[in-house]
C-alpha cells in the first residue's frame, strides 16, 4: 500500500488523452453489443434448441464451424460491406462488426442453457392456456436469465476491450473507442509507465462494475421463473 497516496497520474492521464471521451465512446458501444446480441440470439437459441430440423442443425454447425477462423480473416469482408453501407468510422458499423462476432459464441451458449430447460414446464403453460409467445416470455425467458447475463456479459466484455476492429474501422479522434486511445500514450521516447499504468487500470473498471450487475442473475440456476403462482 502507497504511503502516500495520489491522483496525480490519473490527472496526467486524462490531461495528455481524451479518455473520457474514449470511454464514452467505448461504454455507448459496448452496452448496443450487448442488447443488440441478446436480443438476436435468444430467440434464435431458442429455436436451435427446441426444433431439430436440417436448418436448425446447419445453424449449429454453422456456429461451431465459424469459430475456428481467426477475426483477422474478417476484416477485409466486413470492412466492405461497411464501406458500401457507408458505416465506415461511424460507431454503428463498429457495434455491427462486434455483434457479428460476438454471436456464434452467444448462439451456442444460449442454445444449450434453452436445452437445459425442461419442456415440461413448457407443456405445462400450454395447457393454462398460455401462447408461443407468452410462454416464452413468462416461462422461458426467466429460466434463460443466468445464459442471458452471460451472454451480456461476454458481448460486452469483448466490445469494451476490442482493439484491432476499432483501429481499422475508427479513423476520426473523436469517434476512437480507449483501447485505441491507451495506444497513444506509446510515444517515440517509450512509454510513460505511471499515467499509461493509471489508465489502464480505469480501463478494467467498468468491465468489472458490469460483472457486478448481472453476477446474481449468473449465479442464481435455473430454478427462477419455474414456480407456477
Amino acid at each position: 500500500i502507497p504511503r502516500h497516496p495520489t491522483l496525480a497520474n490519473v490527472r496526467q492521464a486524462f490531461a495528455e488523452q481524451p479518455l473520457a471521451h474514449a470511454a464514452l465512446n467505448s461504454l455507448l458501444v459496448a452496452l448496443a453489443t450487448a442488447a443488440v446480441t441478446v436480443l438476436i440470439a435468444t430467440p434464435m437459441a431458442y429455436v436451435m434448441a427446441r426444433h431439430r430440423t436440417k436448418a436448425a442443425r446447419a445453424a449449429t454447425g454453422w456456429v461451431v464451424v465459424s469459430q475456428a477462423f481467426p477475426f483477422v480473416l474478417l476484416i477485409i469482408p466486413l470492412f466492405l460491406v461497411l464501406k458500401r453501407l457507408r458505416l465506415i468510422d461511424s460507431l454503428t458499423g463498429l457495434v455491427l462488426v462486434y455483434v457479428v462476432w460476438s454471436l456464434p459464441f452467444a448462439l451456442w451458449m444460449l442454445a444449450g442453457h434453452a436445452r437445459a430447460v425442461p419442456a415440461e414446464l413448457e407443456e405445462a403453460a400450454a395447457v393454462d392456456g398460455a401462447g408461443r409467445v407468452r410462454t416464452l416470455t413468462s416461462v422461458t425467458v426467466p429460466l434463460l436469465a443466468p445464459g442471458i447475463a452471460a451472454t451480456a456479459l461476454f458481448a460486452f466484455v469483448t466490445a469494451w476491450n476490442e482493439f484491432f476492429f476499432a483501429l481499422v474501422l475508427l479513423k476520426s479522434p473523436h469517434r476512437q473507442t480507449l483501447p485505441v486511445v491507451l495506444t497513444h500514450f506509446i510515444g517515440a521516447e517509450g512509454v510513460p509507465t505511471s499515467p499509461a499504468g493509471a489508465a489502464a487500470f480505469l480501463a478494467t473498471l467498468p468491465s468489472l462494475a458490469f460483472f457486478a450487475l448481472v453476477q446474481r442473475r449468473i449465479t442464481s440456476g435455473l430454478l427462477t421463473g419455474a414456480v407456477k403462482n
